[in-house]
């Protein structure tokens, strides 16, 4: 079967043969306020064709993945999690009740029509119930001996998830139709399909028939592929269905739209009247800011586009006329600048001193396996001859496990730890000796008690750790320094986007 749409897959190496579509990814905060979606992205003032060379891939409703896996947040089990617990068989089964019944408020407030709304009730209905007979049927098999459910927790992980970005999928799709525009639902989740196929694969599979120049398709934002996106890139799997879409498609460009613009510090912190929005950049920052916990993309869904030559777009949903900042990898700033200071609140330092590691090939190894076995991401460390610092963001549990392990494997270490803030200034291209030495000079005239300084040789990105509870001083400090005082504005993206 030949695609209209497809090109043939990639090796890849950026494609010279770039389509004249864009992909879109909506975001689920940006997906709750319905009629700013439409007003500001899926519609606004085009007309007729002007809608159409464009895919959607939307997330669930703004808190609705909270109540079917667990709140990101703070941790309030949701469906999944009541159910991978098992501790009361009927919590699980309430909790999804209680899905369905917020879904069904959210299609109330939705749809005008009566006939629309019953089809989307219908819809929700379908699905949760198809996942309530599922999950029962499971609970039911695993009370023999020889099946066990935690060997099918992530099958069924990826299976509760699926249903709120079908939901949102499905009425969007409906609510375009009501509007004259000639949109179709693209249901990735896999639902009741037999065969399991890659993820590049069922994209293909769903597209085949599909011709964006005259039809819009909304998309959902979980894929079922046969390696599990859940397993690999956990609540970040909406964003590799994207950034999959964009690849195998050969998209001109990817567009995520955010409820911020990506500025060049958190405006509640400096003042919204001096952040400046950052108007180009490339995947060497992206990526950066995902060390810190300020992911502009997931960076496994970076990797695809970065690769292919996919520029990607970050604007925000509620500033439609606003060009927003584009991600290019082929792009470096002529002038070295800082373009964001960010950070990370609450890390912590681990210190390992240990005289035997002097002159020992690999003795840094051992701390290396207890961060990766105990799943502790680093957001940077270094190493001497007798002493590793390690700097990383997560729970004091987890924490405590490395240390346990990293003690066990080397008992003669001396191990110290200390919750730090870490600050990160952040630009393209950073390969100038005054930014260190001006930032260096603007902490030492303040309060701030200077830990450690991370400097990196690609030219990237700079780190700072100060005390616990330095934080805001500290972005206040080197922002004011770095981009406020530089006298210079950041690249406008509508005058230099490609």
């Amino acid at each position: 079967m030949t695609s209209k749409t497809m090109p043939p897959a990639h090796n890849g190496e950026a494609t010279k043969d770039r389509r004249s579509h864009s992909v879109h990814k909506i975001g689920g905060t940006s997906m709750s306020n319905i009629e700013a979606v439409f007003d500001n992205i899926l519609i606004g003032g085009r007309k007729n064709e002007e809608l159409y060379n464009r895919i959607f891939v939307v997330s669930a409703y703004g808190g609705i993945t909270d109540l079917l896996l667990e709140n990101k947040k703070t941790g309030e089990p949701g469906v999944f999690a009541l159910y991978a617990g098992s501790e009361n068989d009927w919590a699980w089964g309430d909790a999804l009740s209680r899905v369905q019944s917020r879904m069904l408020e959210i299609n109330a407030d939705a749809f005008d029509d009566e006939a629309d709304r019953k089809l989307a009730d219908r819809f929700v209905q379908e699905r949760v119930e198809g996942v309530r007979s599922c999950l029962i049927d499971l609970q039911r098999i695993c009370g023999y001996g020889h099946f066990k459910l935690k060997e099918h927790l992530m099958t069924v992980r990826e299976m509760i998830s699926g249903i709120g970005e079908a939901h949102s999928a499905h009425n969007t799709m409906l609510l375009l139709r009501r509007r004259g525009v000639n949109a179709e639902f693209v249901d990735l989740s896999g639902w009741r399909e037999s065969e399991s196929m890659s993820l590049e694969d069922r994209i293909r599979d769903a597209f085949v028939d599909i011709d964006v120049q005259t039809v819009m398709p909304i998309v959902t934002g979980y894929t079922q592929a046969a390696d599990g996106l859940m397993g690999i890139y956990g609540r970040g799997y909406s964003e590799v269905t994207f950034s999959a879409i964009a690849c195998v498609t050969s998209a001109k460009e990817a567009v995520i739209h955010k409820e911020f613009h990506l500025s060049s510090a958190d405006p509640r912190i400096v003042g919204a009247d001096k952040v400046q929005p950052i108007g180009r950049t490339n995947y060497d920052v992206a990526d950066q800011l995902s060390n810190m916990g300020m992911e502009a993309i997931h960076p496994r869904a970076a990797k695809g586009l970065r690769q292919q030559g996919i520029p990607l777009r970050i604007v925000n949903t509620f500033e439609p006329n606003h060009p927003g900042t584009v991600i290019d990898e082929s792009w470096t700033p002529e002038e070295a600048r800082i373009e964001i200071v960010t950070g990370l609140e609450n890390a912590f330092e681990i210190e390992v001193f240990d005289q035997d590691m002097v002159g020992i090939p690999g003795s840094g190894e051992v701390a290396l396996t207890a961060f990766r076995r105990f799943k502790v991401p680093l957001v940077s460390w270094s190493m001497n001859a007798n002493t590793m610092s390690f700097y990383v963001s997560a729970p004091m549990k987890q924490v405590r496990r490395v240390i346990e392990n990293i003690q066990k494997h080397q008992p003669g270490a001396d191990i110290q730890t200390r919750k730090i803030d870490i600050v990160s200034a952040i630009g393209a291209n950073l390969r100038a000796k005054n930014i260190l030495g001006e930032a260096i000079s603007a902490i030492e005239k303040s309060n701030l008690d200077l830990l450690a300084t991370h400097v990196s040789g690609r030219g990237v990105d700079i780190q700072f750790a100060f005390p616990d509870g330095s934080y805001t001083e500290a972005v206040e400090i080197l922002h004011q320094a770095l981009i406020e005082n530089t006298g210079y504005e950041l690249i406008d993206a509508k005058k230099t986007a490609a």
